[in-house]
């Protein structure tokens, strides 16, 4: 007897995993939308609850760690709303992945290898090995450092505050500080009109803490053990280019700003070095200001801050820009092009085609959108074109210096200056990589010259 054939039973289809890009994407928006609702809360204004733009604006300034405002935060948030605010700061610092991953470790579930790519593209890694080690580091590194500056700024602030005020002070000030966000709660003061204290030690133990948070977690991780590992490229790499932008940024406002009429005219040649070397930290993206006040800034240096600005911090750090990577890789390919190199060269490593596109995509990328969102300001603002272009940069690197046009935004305006923060703080890419679909090359066409320059 013939049996009939069984019919096939297919397994139903997996779903396939939602991109990395994508993840990081939505993660920052819903954190956005729960920070806003929760700024919206009676309780948390003073004399009256926080509009939707003031709380949107808020939310997503602390969460990509910029520091821009429309609200004065000593005046318009009580005593929750700033707790709030310091905690949309950390969370934005440390990045909503790394808190995703102790939540979900303290709750006992496993930790997927999709979240671990997210987490691994969130603090801007190469690969995803040991990911979940390296995250416990990194919180009790970030809070160690925290906890060292804060004490540091009570003890100073204690007589100037008083002890209780001075504590709530110096822990949010220390947490601003290394998160690279910006935000103070001095602005508005009397006595501190234009923002934080400038007293020299004030300077150092913050820009310290900017200092420090700037470099990147890889870089951190390696600093912290490096009586047993040698330096990789990425690490002698930040640290010189850092370097080098520090001093640059320092000599060129020193120069610009001590001549007559300017910022530094009136101060002391080491109060002068002091002031431009702090400014020179905090300008690639913490927000601070010692050049006080800064819309009184010299053409030449206001350029200078532009530069600076755009460029940012080291890859995977608090801060934002195209990053000192990407501005380290784009100056050794043309090195590499003026000597007829086939590729970039440096520490006797050869970098890679992928690197070198990655980070023309960036600064392409990068350019498009400061440019584009300059030009929505000047069409609906009464402003200057420098003042627009140093408000763009400003939020797209997540630093939150200002001019006093934050204040001025109209409703566009300020969700213009929403999408920059949101976007520098993901990456020039990672939005780009989301939306796009992103498919393996099946055909290879033939090579055609095209020309250019």
């Amino acid at each position: 007897m013939r049996l009939a054939p069984r019919p096939s039973v297919r397994s139903p289809a997996r779903p396939r995993p939602m991109p990395a890009a994508l993840r990081l994407v939505i993660g920052l928006a819903v954190l956005v939308a729960a920070g806003t609702s929760i700024l919206m809360l009676p309780w948390m204004g003073t004399e009256r609850p926080l509009t939707w733009n003031e709380a949107l604006f808020t939310a997503v300034s602390a969460l990509s760690v910029t520091g821009l405002s429309i609200i004065t935060p000593v005046y318009d948030l009580s005593l929750a709303g700033q707790i709030v605010l310091l905690l949309l700061i950390q969370i934005g610092g440390v990045g909503f992945m790394v808190v995703a991953v102790i939540v979900f470790q303290l709750l006992g579930r496993r930790i997927t290898l999709t979240d671990r790519l997210a987490l691994t593209d969130s603090m801007g890694l190469l690969v995803p090995g040991a990911i979940v080690q390296l995250v416990r580091r990194v919180l009790l590194t970030v809070l160690l450092l925290e906890a060292i500056g804060a004490a540091l700024l009570w003890i100073h602030w204690r007589d100037m505050l008083g002890p209780e005020r001075a504590l709530l002070y110096a822990i949010f000030h220390a947490v601003s500080a290394f998160c690279n966000a910006g935000f103070d709660l001095f602005t508005g003061l009397p006595g501190y009109p234009d923002g934080i204290p400038n007293d020299s030690i004030t300077l150092a133990i913050l820009g310290t803490l900017i200092f420090l948070g700037g470099l990147g977690i890889p870089v951190l991780a390696e600093l912290l053990t490096f009586w047993r590992i040698r330096f990789s490229l990425h690490t002698r790499i930040t640290l010189t280019v850092v370097i080098i932008l520090v001093s640059i940024g320092a000599g060129g406002l020193f120069l610009t700003e001590q001549q007559s009429g300017h910022l530094l005219e009136r101060e002391p040649l080491d109060r002068q070095i002091a002031l431009a070397l702090f400014q020179s930290i905090s300008t690639r993206t913490a927000g601070f200001s010692a050049l006080q006040p800064l819309d009184e800034l010299s053409p030449a240096g206001r350029l200078l801050t532009i530069v600076l600005m755009f460029i940012g911090c080291a890859p995977a750090s608090m801060g934002g820009g195209i990053t000192t990577g990407t501005f380290a890789v784009l100056m050794l390919a043309v090195g590499a092009y003026a000597r007829g190199l086939a590729s970039p060269q440096i520490g006797g490593r050869t970098l890679a085609p992928q690197t070198v596109r990655k980070a023309a995509a960036i600064l392409t990328v990068s350019l498009l959108v400061v440019l584009t969102a300059t030009w929505l300001i000047l069409v609906t603002h009464d402003t200057t074109l420098d003042d627009a272009l140093f408000e763009v940069v400003s939020a797209f690197a997540t630093c939150g210096l200002s001019l006093t046009l934050t204040g001025e935004l109209n409703l566009f305006g300020q969700l213009v200056i929403c999408v920059m923060m949101f976007w520098g703080r993901l990456g020039a890419l990672t939005l780009v990589v989301a939306l796009a679909n992103q498919r393996p090359q099946l055909v290879a066409y033939p090579e055609e010259q095209v020309l250019i320059g």
